[in-house]
This record gives C-alpha cells, structure tokens and sequence, in this order.
C-alpha cells in the first residue's frame, strides 16, 4: 500500500513538473512572439521615418524644378499669360497644399497633370499634335481612395515636352491616363529629336528621381518601362493600388 501510494506521489510530482515546463515553454513562446512583433513595429517605423526623409529630400528638389520649366514656358509667351496663370494658380495650390499629404486619390493627381499639360501647351505650335486622353473607371473603388503619390505625374510629361521633336512634320506628345483593375495606369510617349537629348535624360534628375520615389513607396507594387520603337520614346507606369493597399493593411502601417 505504501509503495503505490509513493508510486502515485512520484506520478504526480512528474506529472506537475511537465506541467510546470509546458507553462514555462509556452510563456517563453510568447515572450519571443511579442519581441519578434515588437521588433517587426520598430523596423517598420524606422523604415517609415527613412522614406518619409528620403522622400521630402527629393520634393525639396522636385518643386523649384517644376517650378522653373513653368515660369519659363509663361515669360516666353506672353500672349498666353492670363491663362498659364490660371493654370499655374491650379498647380501651385496642388503642391503647396495636396502634395504634403503622404498619398492622394487618382483623380487629384489626373486632375494636376491635365493642368501642368495645359502650362506646357505653351511651349508648342497649335498645329503640333498633342494628344491627351482618359480612360477611368471612377466605379473602381480605388478611384477615389488616396493611395497614389503626389507629383507623380510630373517626371513623364516635363521629359516629353523636353525631348520631343517640335520640328518635323510628324511630330507628336500622347499622354494616356488609365484608372482601371484597381491599378494607375500612365503612357507618356514622343517623337525623338535628332538632338541626342535621350543621353541627356537618361542621366537626368527627373528620370532617377520617379523611379527612386517608386521604389521607396511602392517596392514591388510599380513597373515602369521605357522603350524606343520606330524612332518614338514611350515611358508606361503601372502602379498596382490594389496590392499596395494588402500589403500595407498586413504590415499595419
């Protein structure tokens, strides 16, 4: 009797000690799966706080150079001021008011670019063929959520009035805005100068500016091709909003 009883006693006394290691084991779980959390928030701020200062780096150089090709344009047309200016009070109250906000709606930002290609149409001949054209989907319900980067039309359609050939006869700009699948959508295309200007913009400010803005804000969400074919230089952007938005849910920022 007694040695069942200290059998029974050493059952129990092996049967705690499990417990108390199972218990101990599942705290330190825990305990490891909050720091790892905590450890993944810190990373996250921190990266935050690098592209929020990377990024307002860039703007501070984005902004005069915008700044300067539009004044340029209005003093070298005289004729046309009163409606640049028009134009450029649009513009300006775009980026000293809505280009602060980290992200905005796909319809600011068309709205913007439409303005800014209205300035540049100073720069050409009426007779010169400039085409511009929408194809929005404003029942996708991204259309209207601000997830698109402000300013980020600019580098596309400040290169194509540059470097577009103004002087042959079948010369031509296309811009083409499209909001559909959840994703943005922008083709800038031109007629290529004989003035060796692709080597220029290739080494350019603005063309590694986007592309290092769309690496920061959109990792893999973006792509961004330039090709020439039958002497035209086309530049198409696709942001994936719809991606965007998961991934910035799951990771909590």
């Amino acid at each position: 009797m007694q040695q069942n009883n200290t059998t029974t006693f050493i059952f129990l006394a092996i049967l705690l000690l499990l417990i108390v290691i199972i218990c101990f084991m599942i705290y330190q779980l825990m305990q490891t799966k909050k720091a790892k959390e905590d450890a993944e928030k810190s990373f996250y701020a921190l990266e935050s706080k690098v592209n929020d200062l990377q990024l307002e780096n860039l703007e501070s150089k984005l902004n005069p150079h915008l700044f300067k090709n539009i004044l340029n344009s209005i003093q070298s047309h005289a004729y046309q001021t009163y409606f640049a200016l028009d134009k450029l009070a649009n513009v300006l109250d775009y980026i000293l008011y809505e280009s602060k906000k980290k992200f905005v709606t796909a319809k600011e930002e068309i709205d913007f670019a439409m303005n800014l290609i209205e300035i540049n149409k100073i720069k050409i001949s009426p007779l010169f063929e400039l085409k511009v054209k929408t194809n929005i989907n404003q029942e996708d319900k991204l259309y209207d959520q601000p997830l698109l980067a402000p300013l980020i039309s600019i580098d596309l359609i400040e290169n194509a009035f540059k470097h577009a050939d103004l002087q042959s006869a079948d010369a031509f700009i296309s811009v083409v805005f499209e909001f559909k699948n959840n994703a943005f959508f922008m083709t800038v295309s031109n007629k290529i100068s004989d003035k060796k200007v692709l080597k220029k913009e290739r080494s350019g400010f603005g063309h590694a500016t986007l592309e290092h803005r769309l690496r920061i804000i959109y990792k893999n969400n973006f792509k961004l091709d330039k090709f020439i074919e039958n002497d035209v230089y086309i530049a198409h952007l696709k942001i994936d909003l719809l991606e965007y938005k998961t991934e910035m849910l799951a990771s909590g920022r």
